[in-house]
């Protein structure tokens, strides 16, 4: 097969794909059976239940006061960066791209909460960006006092997904607009229910994997620009120190894949594929519930409430590596970034040609 027949038929799976599947979210008003929960595993498609989570306790309950006092002086973990960019693309001072995690220190909660809250509500740009975002099951770990006001899990999705012993991991979140999280994806069934403020999503399937111009980037690490050399990544830095971050190159590590191509910015570190995308767009209100399918990219960003902070809780589902689904996803990867790859060299005609 020759380096066009494999632009070629990338471009078809994408054409063909969004010639089968309407452009839009599905929106359901009452939560689906498990039976009808699995029609859409199966087509690995979304859909948003508005309203699905009214009734639970934390969206009657929550707001910046319960939340405090709930978690009283409890130390949480939280990620800080200059930009609110975690987990993502960074361009260094000397033009590298590096994939960038954030530095994470243990703070009191009610610490975390009053500076995420005061970056938001004083309209000012703050100096580092604050976002609790552990994704480690942390809402039956560090916010175990808050874990009583949602349930233990979705039962439809356990019902469908035949997980018995419920998710893998639920998790809390709590940030404001000035962070987002990069697109990216997740080998997880996520069920994402949003409490205080709203979150905007930007998703894209599997099939457009090979618009999102995926590289293997170095590892790098924030950390406090003044901290002297003796202090351990984990001692508490005093926060005058923080008005500005470093990038720390990680000594040793394996680069990481990372998706380069920002929908938002569309025309920017492009694949010859890019052009071909169509991601769909969506709102989550308090107590709307989104069902994001395995290996779907999403970039989100969000909206605060009047107190200054946004809060959400995912349920994470272990996704199905048997059947062909993971291995038919793994290869439409795969040929994506050998035709993009093949294009960059000039091997390959653009694409239309």
């Amino acid at each position: 097969m020759s380096d066009q027949q494999v632009a070629d038929a990338v471009r078809e799976l994408i054409e063909s794909y969004h010639e089968l599947n309407a452009h839009v979210v599905d929106e359901l008003y009452e939560e689906p059976s498990p039976l009808e929960f699995m029609r859409y595993v199966a087509k690995n498609r979304p859909f948003v239940i508005r309203s699905g989570a009214a009734y639970w306790d934390a969206l009657k309950k929550w707001n910046a006061d319960y939340l405090k006092e709930a978690m009283k002086a409890q130390g949480v973990n939280v990620a800080i960066t200059n930009e609110g960019n975690a987990d993502s693309a960074v361009e260094t001072s000397d033009e590298r791209l590096v994939f960038v995690e954030p530095y994470e220190r243990e703070e009191p909660f009610s610490q975390v909460l009053d500076q995420i809250a005061g970056q938001e509500l004083r309209g000012t740009e703050p100096r580092v960006r604050r976002y609790a975002q552990t994704q480690n099951d942390n809402l039956r770990g560090e916010y175990t006092p808050l874990f009583s006001d949602v349930p233990a899990d979705i039962p439809f999705a356990r019902i469908a997904l035949e997980q018995l012993t419920g998710p893998d991991a639920i998790n809390f979140w709590l940030g404001n607009s000035y962070s987002t999280t990069a697109l990216h994806k997740d080998n997880y069934e996520n069920i994402y229910v949003q409490v205080l403020g709203r979150k905007h999503f930007t998703l894209m399937p599997p099939v457009e994997s090979a618009c999102v111009n995926e590289q293997e980037l170095p590892t790098a690490r924030y950390g406090p620009k003044d901290c002297s050399s003796e202090n351990s990544p984990d001692e508490l830095v005093p926060d005058e120190q923080l008005r500005e971050l470093d990038i720390k190159m990680a000594e040793g590590a394996d680069k990481v894949p990372c998706p380069l191509w920002d929908p938002d910015v569309a025309t920017e570190r492009t694949s010859p594929f890019s052009h071909l995308a169509k991601p769909l767009k969506v709102t989550l209100e308090p107590g709307d519930m989104l069902y994001l399918p395995a290996m779907w990219y999403h970039k989100v960003a969000q909206s605060c409430s009047e107190e200054g902070i946004c809060v959400a809780v995912n349920y994470w589902y272990d996704m199905d590596f048997g059947g062909s689904f993971w291995s038919l996803a793994s290869f439409a990867r795969s040929m994506g970034i050998l035709a993009s790859a093949k294009a960059a060299t000039g091997s390959t005609p653009e694409p239309g040609t």
